[in-house]
Parts: C-alpha cells; structure tokens; sequence
C-alpha cells in the first residue's frame, strides 16, 4: 500500500527514532526522495535497507515528515475518523465530554493522540480547529466530518483558526472561519466558574486550557492573599484567587482587549467586587516597581522562544522576570512561575528559576512541579509533547 506515495529514504542509521515510534522525521535524517513531493503530501518513509518505517505528512523545514502512521496503510476516511474516535473516548475516560462544570477542555492534543499538526479546542459546543502542518490543512473536510459524526449532538459548531499558525512558506492562502454549524454561546465553565472564550481574535484558541489544574491550585494559595497575575491574559488565575479568598487581585496584561476580557470575566463570577483590579501594562515595566505589594505573584508569560535560536534570549527572559519577583515579594511569599515554550526544557527553565533565585539572595523552596493537564497528553514516544512547565516555589 505504501508505495502509491512518493518515496522517502532516511541515511543509515536514522531510523532508529522511528523504530521508537518518535512522529518526527528531521531533514537532515533524509537520504533521497524519489519523485515529486509537495508541502503536505503523503510520503511513505523507509530505512537505508528499504524497511518499511512508516507513512506521514511532508512539509518543508527542518521536520520534513510529521508521522500519522507506523503501520502500512492508506490513510483513508475510517482512519482519520478512528484516531478522532479515540481520542473523544480518552477524554471521556480521564472526566471530560459530559461534565456541566467543565465544558472547555482539549479534543486533539497534536503528537499526544496520534495526530500531529492538528489541535482542536472544546468550547461548550464549539470545536476550535488549529493546523499547524498542510498535511492536516488539506484533509480538513475529511476532519470537520470525523468531528460531526464521533462528536453528534455535543458538537454545534466548528470554527478554523488557523491562518497564523500554518508555514508562511507554504503555497495556501488560508483564512479564519467558521466551517460548520453555527456557536451557541460563547461561555463556557471551569471548575463551576464561567469565562467568555473569543476564539476569533483571542490568543491561540481563545483560552489558556492547559492551565485548568494549576489554577486550581492557585485557588488553595489565595487565601488571605495580595495576588498579582502578570501576562494575566483574560484573568483565569484571577478568578480562582478571588474563589480562593484573597484579600486582593491585580490582573496585568500588555493587552487593552485582554484586560476588557478580564473585566468581563470577574462580573461574570464576582459581580461588583471590590477586591479586583485590571491593569493594562508591560509586564517587564511593571515588575520594576512591586517592592512588598504582593504576597502570591503568578507569572504566566507567553512564549519567549518559539525556535532553538532564540532560546539564549528566552532563557534570560525568564530569569529576569522570576528575578524581579523573588527580590521584591513579601517575606513568606509564593510565586506561580511557567514556561509554555516547548524548545525550553523543564531543566533549563528550571536553571533560569534558580539563577534568579541566587541573584535575588532570597531563601526559594520548590513546593510543586508543574506540567499541563490530562486532555493535552504527552505521548511518551514524544516527549518534546511535554511543552507546559511550571513550578510553585516558596520565598523566605
């Protein structure tokens, strides 16, 4: 079956990631292409002795094949409709898909449920589709059908989100758009709380899910709190430490329509409350001036290195900011710190962290260690699927 497409050939030796099942194939690993391919085509790979290895999606750069398959199969409509179906019965295992105080959580986490290059977001009836490879952006209607049918009456409406996620080298011109159904509501609840998603002009899908359990445990801390939630995005560590009981919460963002959104969200679950306020500033600007404000400081920021080269900086960034943390909370204080970057591994994060620690001369205990939650699983073949890292430290 394998050999209706085009053929790819890895040097000697380089098949030994694939025979760990690793969904990668890496540029450099490939020997010879026999044919004609285009950016998002089918490519059958084999080893230097023609062993069959597996089938995936070609793309230009320095992943050159995203795998789908390890098996010698034609990827057809069952197949695609299979992965989704397994990853709709993963959910609902692991306490999601028909829980009315959780409605937001992940469908399709890329490498994690088999199915690289694709993300879907679950928003309360509404399937927020992401493509970041073509393969998976040709195959969209074959997609949007597999969620129809496996999802049923759960599902209302799909909207596609991906013109700034899919290679600008890529010969497509695709666009943000609504592709089935039409969306009921634009709520949805975490944890009981309720939060407005804009999946249409919001960051990434709309909502930080992978922070769901983490904000929870923001809530355990707040009590009796100052709380400053920088990068705060649309406020969801905010809320949990309003639940939590803190004395009060600043949600800082760069962004204007962030801060509204934020806004929103508090009335939504805290009607009037006093104890909030939100603050559009840059975040680098305003950790200058924090000396013993806050007692519970969370910093979220957004991803300081999206490629290897510009990790040096990224690794700077983060010990600045923790640093400026830890050198002006409170005596007795805890600091929520992450890293969404996924060429940032959990080791170096954790340097940066300890750096800034050392240079602020404070006493820091680790409490927790933090990674993202059950609906964006981490295959273990893969582990650069493990993006999401987070650590909770105490500050004498």
């Amino acid at each position: 079956m394998a050999q209706e497409f085009v053929k790819v050939t890895l040097k000697s030796g380089k098949d030994q990631s694939l025979k760990r099942f690793h969904p990668w194939v890496f540029s450099g690993a490939i020997k010879k292409i026999y044919g004609q391919v285009s950016e998002g085509d089918l490519v059958s790979v084999y080893s230097n002795k023609d062993e069959f290895l597996g089938t995936g999606h070609y793309q230009i750069g320095s992943i050159a094949v995203r795998m789908v398959s390890f098996d010698d199969i034609v990827p057809d409509f069952d197949f695609w409709r299979g992965k989704i179906q397994k990853a709709w019965n993963f959910r609902q295992n692991v306490g999601f898909g028909d829980n009315p105080d959780t409605n937001v959580f992940r469908l399709i986490h890329a490498e994690g449920d088999g199915l690289p290059g694709l993300i879907v977001d679950y928003y309360n009836g509404t399937a927020v589709l992401q493509m970041h490879s073509v393969g998976m952006f040709m195959i969209r209607e074959l997609l949007v059908k597999a969620l129809r049918e496996v999802l049923g009456n759960s599902l209302q409406a799909i909207y596609d989100k991906s013109e700034k996620t899919l290679p600008l080298k890529a010969d497509i011109q695709p666009k943000d758009e609504l592709v089935f159904g039409q969306p009921v509501t634009d709520l949805v609840t975490e944890h009981g709380l309720k939060f407005k998603v804009d999946w249409e002009s919001g960051q990434k899908t709309g909502f930080f899910i992978d922070q769901r359990e983490n904000r929870l445990l923001v809530q355990s801390y707040a009590g009796n709190r100052d709380v400053l939630n920088m990068f705060g995005y649309t406020g969801g560590f905010s809320i949990y430490a309003l639940k939590g009981g803190a004395r009060m919460v600043h949600s800082v963002d760069a962004s204007a329509r962030a801060i509204d959104l934020t806004n929103e969200n508090v009335e939504l679950n805290f009607s009037n409350d006093s104890r909030h306020k939100a603050i559009a500033a840059d975040g680098f600007e305003f950790l200058k001036d924090i000396k013993d404000k806050y007692d519970l400081i969370i910093l979220d920021p957004p991803a300081f290195a999206k490629h290897r080269n510009t990790l040096p900086q990224a690794l700077q960034g983060y010990k600045r900011i923790n640093t400026r943390a830890f050198e002006q909370i409170r005596p007795g204080g805890i600091v929520f710190t992450f890293s969404c970057s996924q060429v940032v591994s959990k080791d170096r994060f954790r340097e940066s962290v300890f750096s800034a620690a050392a240079i602020s001369g404070r006493t820091v205990r680790i409490l927790h260690q933090l990674t993202q939650p059950a609906d964006h699983p981490v295959n273990i073949y893969h582990p650069e699927g493990e993006y999401l890292k987070g650590l909770v430290v105490y500050v004498e």
